[in-house]
This record gives structure tokens, sequence and C-alpha cells, in this order.
């Protein structure tokens, strides 16, 4: 038995038959001399519905994409190249959108968790490459991303100033430097005003990108406390399993006791009540005398 094979087998399976699957795996393991085996087949945590999601689409191209593009995001972050930053993230949400109409089913917090692990595989390669091997077993929070919303916003680039031309004649010199001077003022002030308008949008969409990546945070941080609680409660459900079969067991045992011993009183009774008779008719026969 391999353990790559059987947690393949286990997140590529029914979440449903998850726990059962897991522990006839770590038996079966156990029973052929790998108690290492099965040990680390019983760590293995049962996936929630988002994990078991996107588990189901280890193989797609949009996830192969979204792992590439973490990729291109760090290096373009690197290079400080804004317009590469902002296409990249279009195309990135692009993805991840497409991913949650293909779900059409999936209820609002489970969409959301969905949303926030698709951000993570962008901004985490650990967490890419558990998606790709289609072995997730719960949300994952992308708080590795600190690049991609850092605020970076490019600013544009100040012309130099054009060459001024020789004057023909002392006259002119005055008038075409006060207009060469006012046109160049003019031109970086709307220069400046566009980038300041940029920045403005760029802020307000960090901040709600921030907002939403906390939202989603919290609700993977509550995900996973769930997950530990409903992973104890399956440990105490096993345990009293295993409690109520052995008290099953020693019940059949008692009650297969007590009508052996039941047959054995009837046996016993009956064969008193032969002797009885027979010596009452030994009595009988004595008093003729």
């Amino acid at each position: 038995m391999d353990f790559d094979e059987v947690a393949d087998e286990l997140y590529g399976g029914d979440p449903a038959e998850f726990v059962s699957v897991r522990n006839q795996r770590a038996k079966e393991a156990k029973a052929a001399g790998d108690p290492a085996l099965a040990e680390r087949i019983r760590a293995l945590r049962k996936p929630t519905l988002a994990a078991s999601i996107l588990n189901r689409r280890a193989g797609s191209s949009e996830l192969a994409e979204l792992a590439r593009l973490g990729d291109d995001l760090r290096k373009a972050h690197s290079a400080l190249a804004g317009a590469d930053l902002r296409k990249l993230a279009r195309r990135r949400q692009e993805l991840v959108n497409r991913i949650l109409r293909d779900e059409p089913s999936m209820s609002e917090p489970v969409a959301r968790e969905v949303e926030a692990t698709l951000e993570a595989v962008v901004a985490d390669p650990e967490v890419a490459a558990l998606a790709l091997a289609g072995r997730l077993s719960s949300g994952a929070d992308s708080t590795g991303d600190q690049w991609l919303t850092s605020g970076f916003v490019p600013q544009p680039k100040r012309k130099p100033a054009p060459e001024r031309e020789k004057p023909a004649t002392v006259s002119h010199l005055d008038d075409r430097r006060k207009a060469k001077q006012k046109a160049a003022e003019k031109a970086e002030q709307e220069r400046i005003a566009k980038a300041r308008e940029e920045a403005e949008r760029e802020q307000k969409r960090v901040a709600e990108f921030n907002r939403l990546r906390r939202e989603a945070a919290e609700l993977a941080k509550a995900c996973k406390q769930a997950e530990i609680d409903v992973s104890r409660a399956e440990r105490r459900a096993e345990k009293a399993t295993e409690k109520a079969n052995e008290l099953r067991r020693r019940l059949a045992d008692a009650e297969l006791e007590e009508e052996t011993a039941n047959d054995e009183t009837t046996a016993a009774q009956t064969v008193l009540d032969d002797l009885r008779a027979e010596a009452e008719r030994i009595d009988e026969a004595l008093n003729e005398f």
C-alpha cells in the first residue's frame, strides 16, 4: 500500500465516505505490519466542501494558469511594472470568476471560502502545489500576497522640457518664453491631476480588496476551527461506536449464556420431576407390603 495512492483515493473520492475509507485503509496498513503508514493515513483530514470542490478541479487549465499567474505577478511587482500588475490582476479575477460560475450551486459561505483559496493559490506556491495535486483539506487564506495589495501606483515620468528655440529677434523672446512656459505648466498640471485620480482609484480598489480579504481570512479561520471541532467529534464518535459494539457483544454473550442456563434448568427440572414420580411409585409399592 502506498501513501500517495491512498491520499489520491481519499481526496479524489466522495467526502461523505472519507472517514470510513480512511479508517479502513489505516486498519489495512496496520494489519499489513506498517503502523507508521497507518498513522500517516489516519492523520489525513477530511476536506471541507470548498476544498473538495477545488480538489475535483486539480487538473483544470484554470488552476494551472492561476498558479503561473502567481509567479508572473511576483516578477511584475519586483520590476515595478504597474501596467503589467493591473493586467495580471484582471486576468486573475477573470479566472476566479470563471471557476465560481462553474459551481452555481455553492452557498455564499462556501463560495467565499473557494474564492479566498483561489487567491491563496496565486499568492502562495505551497497552496498552489496542494491545489494542483488535489490535496486541499480546507480553505486557505491568501496571507502571503502583501505584494499584491501594496498600494503601488506608478507615477508618470516627467518629460524633459522642450529645448527653447533661439529667437529670431530679441523682441519676440519674452512672448515665446512665456507661451512655452504656460503650455508646459498646463501639461504638467494635467499629468499630475491624472496621476492623482489614478492613484485615488487604485487606493479605493486596494482598500476594498483588503476588506474582502480580511473577511475571507476570518471566514477561513472559523472554518478551520469548525474542521478541528468536527475532527474531535469524529474521534469521540469512533470511540463511542467501538464502546457500543463491545457492549453489544457482551450483551449477546450474556443473552446466550442466559438461554443456555434456562435450557439446562428446564432439563434438570424434567429429570427431577421424573425422579419424584418414580419415588412416589416405589413408596406406593412398599405400602402394599
